[in-house]
């Protein structure tokens, strides 16, 4: 992509990144709902990114803050190859002259990956259409969370999504306390009580072995797996696995087809059992420091 220039009439480009937005999450294997659901959350904020083209591919681009920081985001490269790595030096360096300290990308099914080989890995959702009548594995059983245990558990799995997004390597201590309080205030506004939620505790050999937080009507016919945890002295004898069918039973309970989450980059061994149980890969977030 040599002589990149910015575009004022972004029309052209903008009905073709819907569709190859819409045809990555159906390759994905999503419904045609959820395809579309997902396609609008990606459009979010649209109006305000910047778009360039060489004359023969595409990149879109925007800067904005992010628990305290300036992260550009590069939304769109359709360019492979060379020209798709002159394309990304483009984009970074757009972003470094409007003060971003970071750049992020998102990348779905189909979109060219080979520009972004040197970005770390930060996150994926993956997703699969959970079992018709999924059952639980033999020695478990699943409880509610009761209100008395909440507080206990609400310290511990936010002392756990931090340590995720450290993992990560994307923020600083401080920026990920700040992003923790904006997410645990955003999905759970009146805690237990919240609308759609579902917390449980996973019991076996007599105790509490670990514990599911799950959002039904996430998205269209979807329940989102917030977290699924075994705790670590339990860890390594198949609980694991026992907790992904906690989650496909709790979707299918809540009346839901898809079951989603969140991993975060650095947790291979997370993203091991994810992929040897069919749990497919519907974005992945890359970034690297300016």
């Amino acid at each position: 992509m040599n002589g990149i220039r910015i575009v004022a009439d972004r029309g052209q480009w903008r009905s073709g990144f819907e569709e190859r937005v819409l045809a990555g999450y159906r390759a994905a294997g999503c419904s045609e709902p959820l395809a579309r659901a997902l396609r609008e959350r990606a459009l979010k904020g649209i109006d305000d990114w910047t778009v360039a083209t060489d004359g023969t591919g595409w990149i879109a681009v925007g800067v904005s803050g992010d628990n305290g920081a300036t992260v550009g985001r590069i939304h769109d490269l359709t360019a492979a190859g060379a020209a798709g790595v002159a394309a990304r030096e483009w984009a970074e360096r757009w972003c470094a002259g409007r003060g971003a300290e970071r750049v992020e990308v998102r990348l779905t099914a189909g979109a060219p990956a080979e520009p972004f080989a040197g970005y770390p890995v930060r996150g994926q959702n993956r997703m699969r259409t959970a079992a018709e009548h999924p059952s639980l594995p033999p020695g478990l059983t699943v409880r509610r969370l009761t209100e008395e245990e909440y507080p206990g558990w609400y310290a511990g799995e936010e002392a756990a999504y931090i340590a995720d997004i450290l993992r990560a390597g994307a923020l600083t201590p401080e920026q990920a306390k700040a992003k923790s309080d904006e997410d645990f205030a955003r999905h759970l506004p009146q805690g237990h009580l919240t609308p759609g939620h579902a917390f449980y505790a996973l019991e076996a050999d007599g105790g509490v072995i670990g514990t599911g937080w799950v959002n039904h009507g996430f998205l269209p016919g979807v329940t989102f797996g917030f977290s699924l945890e075994v705790y670590e002295e339990h860890r390594g004898r198949g609980y694991g696995r026992a907790a992904m069918a906690v989650g496909e039973w709790a979707t299918r309970q809540g009346g839901d087809e898809v079951m989603m989450f969140n991993v975060f980059g650095g947790n291979e061994v997370a993203m091991g059992l994810y992929d040897s149980t069919g749990f497919a890969v519907l974005d992945e977030f890359r970034s690297i420091e300016l």
